[in-house]
């Protein structure tokens, strides 16, 4: 009996698809931020606190939110990407309340003093169309309005002219914390002099941790 060696056809069924491997990294979003750090954190960085600092005689408990917000939007400002061109934007083009590029509007005062640099304020309700009536809160006016009714609460001056009370606080900070001329500068400061000045500001905050150190 004769065994035949011919060899027996290959099986033309598919082979199995190969599993996945358990370290495909799978997908995941991505971590970076959809802006400026301050975007992310409107109930921060739009606090009233932050934009009226608390007096000296203030409640314990306004001065201590206000240390914690300080604290919050100076560690945000820390990581965003963009806080050299803010800070010296907020220095040297743009005189904005509240904080800005890491310091505070009187720290900001300070800083330009130091660098000769002289900025026109805002006019912010222009600017954001807060009106009253149908023309724009004009600062003069606030002074006028308060003037004549200095018995009156700001809530109330604010209903008067029709716009918010932190644009009335705004104003009257404007005129009560009126700077010291500086003295003009021929060029604007380069970053780096913004850094400097920024530095030299808040240092007294800072020299106190590294002595504690």
């Amino acid at each position: 009996m004769t065994t035949s060696l011919a060899p027996r056809p290959r099986s033309t069924a598919p082979a199995p698809a190969p599993r996945p491997s358990s370290t495909t990294p799978a997908p995941h979003a991505s971590t970076q931020p959809a802006g400026p750090s301050c975007v992310q954190l409107p109930r921060v960085f739009q606090d009233p606190l932050l934009e009226e600092p608390p007096a000296a005689g203030a409640p314990a408990e306004d001065r201590r939110r206000y240390a914690e917000l300080v604290a919050r939007a100076t560690a945000a400002c820390q990581r965003c990407p963009l806080v050299v061109a803010c800070l010296d934007r907020a220095v040297v083009e743009h005189d904005v309340a509240g904080f800005v590029g890491g310091t505070t509007a009187r720290q900001r005062v300070e800083i330009r003093r130091r660098l000769g640099v002289v900025v026109p304020p805002e006019d912010l309700d222009t600017l954001a169309g807060v009106l009253g009536g149908s023309r724009p809160v004009d600062h003069d006016e606030v002074l006028r309005v308060r003037a004549a009714h200095p018995d009156e609460t700001l809530e109330v001056l604010a209903v008067r002219l029709g716009c918010s009370l932190s644009t009335v606080k705004r104003h009257l900070r404007r005129e009560r914390d009126q700077p010291s001329p500086p003295r003009p500068v021929a060029a604007r400061p380069s970053q780096q002099q913004v850094l400097e000045a920024t530095l030299a500001v808040t240092r007294p905050v800072s020299r106190g941790h590294r002595d504690a150190a």
